[in-house]
């Protein structure tokens, strides 16, 4: 591999997140379990109207609209230019406002801004140095005010390899066949994601990928970073995160000044 093609496959995420996106994950996009995770967030948030949100990454504002619509002042923050318009269409006003930027560099202005950060649907791990990894849990401590609280989501590395599915598929409402066959280095902890698409207005073929973390090795890390694991749980259920549990969710907060 040429040292072009290695530094495009590292930086896949830079052009991943695009239209082609939207339509590969569309069967989990839906309003009513997007409205379900949000109440669930509410709850754990337990935060009074008004209170300040950072959804990063906020692709196409599936959770920050819903946030501000339940009275949180919502900041929204994505690396992508066509999700960021898709999350604008949805509507924008004085509690909802996006920004373009890497979320391994928050702009400097929010230091101390945020009650609470939210980080959802497996949007960690995307950076070939592990070191960009816990640098984003460092900006997300930043950017939180003393006490405010951390909440992560994502894949379980424990779990996924419990259940692990190498091959998967799956049909679009525009009829596009979505196939994906999936790989995993243990030494890297990188899950790549190799998907081909077939229709009748696309044929591609796209690859992607993950580094996927243990609950100690992400607990870990946000320690490092100044936040401190509270609960954690599987998925948005009020189940408790086991070792079979393929998603987690991490509730984390700052520790006082």
């Amino acid at each position: 591999m040429s040292r072009a093609s290695a530094t495009a496959h590292a930086d896949w995420w830079r052009g991943y997140f695009d239209a082609g996106y939207l339509r590969e994950y569309e069967p989990l996009f839906n309003l009513e379990e997007d409205r379900h995770q949000v109440a669930r967030l509410l709850d754990l948030l337990a935060l009074p109207s008004g209170a300040r949100v950072l959804d990063c990454p906020c692709g196409q504002g599936r959770h920050a609209h819903l946030l501000a619509e339940a009275g949180f002042d919502v900041d929204g923050v994505d690396y992508s230019a066509p999700l960021l318009s898709r999350a604008k269409a949805r509507g924008t006003g004085r509690t909802l406002r996006y920004t373009k930027a890497d979320m391994r560099r928050l702009p400097a202005r929010w230091t101390g801004r945020f009650d609470a950060v939210v980080n959802l649907f497996t949007s960690f791990g995307f950076f070939a140095d592990p070191a960009d990894d816990a640098r984003v849990l460092r900006e997300f401590a930043r950017v939180l005010t003393p006490g405010g609280v951390l909440i992560w989501h994502g894949g379980d590395r424990d779990g996924v390899m419990a259940k692990f599915v190498s091959r998967d598929w799956w049909t679009t409402s525009d009829g596009t066949l979505v196939a994906q066959e999936r790989h995993f280095d243990p030494l890297t902890g990188f899950l790549t994601v190799e998907s081909c698409w077939r229709g009748p207005r696309v044929r591609e073929d796209r690859v992607h990928r993950i580094r996927l973390y243990t609950p100690s090795q992400l607990a870990e890390l946000m320690r490092d970073a100044g936040l401190v694991v509270e609960q954690a749980f599987d998925s948005f259920t009020d189940h408790e995160l086991s070792r079979r549990s393929s998603e987690m969710l991490l509730v984390a907060r700052k520790e006082p000044a």
